[in-house]
C-alpha cells in the first residue's frame, strides 16, 4: 500500500495474465471492471490531491473540497482516457512489483494544465528495499502507457513500443532529474530528493535495474484487430503488455464520475 490508500494485492484478480510470450496479455473480466468505478475511485482522486492538500486550501479559500478537485481532474476527452490508462497502469506495475514496496510518483499532481497529460515517462515506480539505504536490489521501474477506446486511426500497440523506446534512450533519466527539481520545491509525497538523488546518482552507489515496458490499454471489441501489431519475437529490452477491458470508454468516464461523487461537497 502506499500514499494512494490502496491495497494493491486486492488487483490481483483485475490483472491475471493469460499469456507471458512473446507479450503478456491480460482481459479483465466484465465483472472487475465494472467495479472499478466503485473500486479507484478515492485512489484516483489522490493520484490528483492528497486529502490534507484538498481539505487545507478548501478551509484556507472557503470553497468546497468538490470545486477543487474539479479543477485539477480533466475533462471528457482524449486527455481522461490517456489520464486513466496512465493511472491502471501505474495500478499494474504497483501490482506485479509485489510483495515488494513500489514508490511510485503521482506525476498527475504535478500538472501546469488540467486539460493536456502530464510531461515526461508515463509511469515511474522505484524499488528500494532497504530505504534510506541503497543496495544492489534497487531498481526503477518505467512504463509507456497509450489507450485505445473508440474505433479509429490510432496504434496503441506501435506508439507504446516507439515512446518505450524514448525512455530507454533519455526521456527516463531527463524525468528523474525533472522530478527532483519539483521535489526541491515542494512535497511529492513518497518521492523526495534523497530517493531521486540515489536513482540518479550512478556513482556513489551500486548500479540500479531498470525494467521498461510499452503499456496498450485496449477496449476489449478492438483487441483482435490491434493485437495484429504486436511483434513476432520478443524484444529483451522491455515487455510488451496488452490490458483488454470491455467497454473502455464507459469504464473510465464511470471511475472518474464516481472519483467526483466520492468527494466531500
Amino acid at each position: 500500500m502506499d500514499e494512494l490508500g490502496f491495497d494493491f494485492s486486492s488487483a490481483n484478480s483485475w490483472f491475471q495474465h493469460e499469456q507471458e510470450q512473446p507479450f503478456v496479455l491480460v482481459k479483465m473480466k466484465s465483472e472487475e471492471a465494472l467495479r472499478l468505478a466503485e473500486t479507484m475511485a478515492v485512489a484516483m482522486r489522490r493520484c490528483y490531491i492528497t486529502d490534507s492538500l484538498l481539505t487545507q486550501r478548501a478551509t484556507e479559500l472557503g470553497i468546497s473540497q468538490l470545486e477543487i478537485l474539479c479543477s485539477t481532474l480533466p475533462d471528457k476527452g482524449a486527455t481522461m482516457a490517456g489520464d486513466f490508462g496512465e493511472i491502471l497502469g501505474y495500478f499494474y506495475q504497483s501490482n506485479r512489483a509485489l510483495p515488494a514496496i513500489a514508490i511510485g510518483a503521482k506525476k498527475w499532481r504535478l500538472k501546469q494544465d488540467r486539460t493536456k497529460p502530464a510531461p515526461k515517462s508515463d509511469v515511474i515506480h522505484f524499488l528500494m528495499p532497504d530505504r534510506p539505504n541503497s543496495s544492489t536490489q534497487d531498481a526503477v521501474l518505467c512504463s509507456e502507457v497509450k489507450l485505445k477506446s473508440t474505433a479509429g486511426s490510432s496504434t496503441p500497440i506501435k506508439s507504446a513500443i516507439e515512446d518505450c523506446a524514448k525512455d530507454r534512450t533519455s526521456r527516463l533519466a531527463l524525468t528523474l532529474v525533472w522530478l527532483r527539481e519539483r521535489a526541491m520545491k515542494e512535497n511529492l509525497g513518497d518521492i523526495d530528493v534523497q530517493l531521486l538523488n540515489r536513482f540518479i546518482d550512478s556513482i556513489d552507489h551500486p548500479q540500479v535495474a531498470k525494467h521498461f515496458r510499452a503499456v496498450a490499454v485496449i477496449c476489449e471489441n478492438l483487441l483482435t484487430n490491434e493485437l495484429q501489431a504486436v511483434p513476432s519475437v520478443q524484444d529483451p529490452n522491455f515487455t510488451l503488455v496488452v490490458i483488454a477491458l470491455p467497454n473502455l470508454k464507459e469504464i473510465y468516464e464511470a471511475v472518474f464520475a464516481a472519483t467526483v461523487n466520492a468527494t466531500p461537497v
